[in-house]
């Protein structure tokens, strides 16, 4: 197992290095540029910024540049937060946007799966057909329209949770944006486990344990749900890269400082070195967790093995 998590960390550096050179050479080609302001700079101010940044030098110098000062890890400063450095920025901003994805991929896995076991047990009937219904929902209507109703009703008509803002460990401030983020990944899980649930159930090995009088709680937790929980944890993968690196329509609309924030202004901007950096975390966190998923796919099921 370790050597196989060995070959696919050493393997994932071609890729990584392939999404750095494109997300450098895409960001040059679009069009602005980071200090491309509505009252134009002076000539003079112009190129002295340049300069200083390096972006009068040719885009192979540049990349170069920017390649030997990654290696030794420094992402370089920020064009427009001029007095931080990219890592500061991201490390400022990450710890808050793992929390909050953290917790929101922590309740979708708990009640999806439990929505999914629920709706395979009851197969056609209303409370399946209701689960499959809030579940459809739940995936068709947007971040953007789920958080603002959110905070219309418990913020400003019933007045029981602040509207946006942030503090650590909160449960005020927390419960909004958990929510909103999480609400699709339930719908989401909730389908998926009650695919894999139903599929489960009809199985041989969990016939046998019928057989031989197992209660049905044992049964579905002990047999059945592992089986089903793997199309889940699949999905759990990039979705929990997602999360975890901050919702950009989530954390503007609450006001909350993780690193999508960062990532906007940076877009908007034309802050190449922290949209770059933004772009990196990203990568390396959907290397790691897609490989984090091939190794629970062994923990669940005896038959796949890893030389």
């Amino acid at each position: 197992m370790l050597s196989y998590a060995l070959k696919r960390l050493l393997g994932a550096v071609p890729t990584l290095f392939f999404i750095i050179t494109a997300a450098f050479f895409l960001m040059r080609v679009a069009p602005g540029g980071p200090f491309d302001q509505e009252r134009t700079l002076e000539p003079s101010v112009m190129a002295n910024l340049n300069a200083t940044f390096g972006l009068d030098r040719p885009l192979h110098e540049q990349y170069l540049m920017y390649l030997g000062n990654l290696a030794r890890g420094d992402m370089g400063p920020s064009f427009v937060y001029r007095d931080f450095k990219v890592h500061e920025l991201l490390g400022s901003g990450l710890p808050v946007s793992i929390q909050l994805g953290l917790s929101a991929l922590l309740l979708a896995f708990i009640v999806g799966a439990t929505l999914g076991c629920v709706a395979a047990l009851r197969q056609n009937s209303w409370v399946d057909y209701l689960v499959i219904s809030v579940a459809t929902f739940g995936i068709t209507v947007p971040n953007f329209v789920v958080a603002p109703v959110l905070a219309l009703i418990f913020a400003v008509w019933l007045d029981l949770l602040p509207a946006g803002g942030w503090q650590n460990w909160s449960p005020e401030h927390m419960l909004l944006p958990v929510v909103t983020l999480a609400l699709p990944q339930v719908a989401v899980v909730a389908r998926l486990i009650r695919g894999a649930m139903i599929e489960a159930l009809r199985s041989d090995h969990v016939r046998t344990a019928r057989a031989y009088g197992l209660p049905t709680r044992r049964i579905v937790i002990y047999h059945a749900l592992r089986a089903a929980s793997l199309p889940a944890v699949t999905y759990l993968g990039p979705a929990a890269a997602a999360l975890l690196t901050g919702s950009i329509v989530v954390e503007q609309i609450f006001g909350i400082p993780g690193i999508g924030r960062y990532f906007v202004q940076g877009a908007l901007n034309r802050d190449y070195t922290l949209v770059m950096g933004t772009v990196i975390i990203v990568a390396v966190f959907v290397v790691l967790f897609n490989l984090l998923v091939d190794l629970a796919y062994a923990a669940l099921d005896p038959r796949v093995c890893y030389d």
